[in-house]
């Protein structure tokens, strides 16, 4: 039996590991009790900065994730990972294969991670997915990082959620820029160019750099390319740094 609604919300807001674990379940399993709970947290929102990272499968998505969570964390603020995966054929739940890879944080408490099936949802997110960034953001986390399935253009949704949204390409992927597609491109608020060190890496972002001055800046925002090797810490700091402007 889950506490009362209220108490519920107040461990949530405190950080409660436990109880933010049980409200998300309730918020995807659509639990009676789900409504009442986000409408007591819902005045303790809109503090936390939401960063999408959107891209194809192999563009180390989850890596670079999990090097902005590091660099959050030395900076001392609190951070939620959503990892949206794909569904399990067999369970409908989702393939955990983002959480391995971020099993670092999992013993830190200034870090909340969490992998969410599709359950079917197009668009690249799952379909609880704004309402438990909304549930993180109440509970205290100054970044959520929303992490999509990477299937491509289908991939546009995470905007109307984001307040950044990241588009991650890689050299030698088959994904020149006359292969992807203008959703993608329009989307991106910025481009990371990540395993840089590759060959092909200058070409492609030439291209980019390109394709965004066709684009017509937002706001006043014109992406920047972002060069980053992931895997050696590479170009984090620059990239923490224009996702903060």
């Amino acid at each position: 039996m889950p506490p009362p609604v209220e108490v519920w919300a107040a461990q949530v807001r405190a950080g409660e590991v436990r109880a933010i674990s049980r409200a998300i379940t309730a918020i995807e399993n659509h639990a009676p009790e789900a409504e009442g709970l986000l409408r007591l947290l819902f005045p303790h929102t809109g503090k936390a900065h939401l960063t999408g990272v959107t891209g194809a499968p192999g563009t180390g998505k989850s890596t670079l994730v999990d090097r902005l969570v590091a660099f959050h964390r030395k900076n001392q603020a609190k951070v939620g990972v959503i990892a949206v995966d794909p569904t399990s054929p067999y369970s409908g739940g989702a393939i955990l294969g983002d959480r391995i890879r971020m099993q670092g944080h999992a013993s830190d408490a200034g870090t909340f991670i969490r992998s969410m099936a599709t359950r079917g949802f197009l668009g690249g997110l799952a379909g609880a997915t704004a309402e438990v960034a909304l549930l993180l953001d109440a509970a205290g986390k100054e970044h959520v990082l929303i992490e999509t399935v990477g299937v491509g253009q289908d991939e546009i949704d995470i905007v109307r959620l984001a307040d950044c949204v990241l588009v991650v390409l890689v050299p030698g992927l088959g994904d020149d820029i006359q292969n992807m597609k203008a959703g993608l491109m329009e989307i991106g608020d910025i481009f990371v160019l990540n395993k840089a060190d590759r060959e092909g890496a200058d070409r492609l972002e030439q291209q980019l750099l390109a394709m965004i001055s066709l684009v017509m800046p937002r706001d006043g925002w014109q992406p920047p390319v972002i060069r980053t090797v992931a895997t050696e810490n590479k170009g984090i700091r620059e990239l923490a740094a224009a996702v903060k402007q």
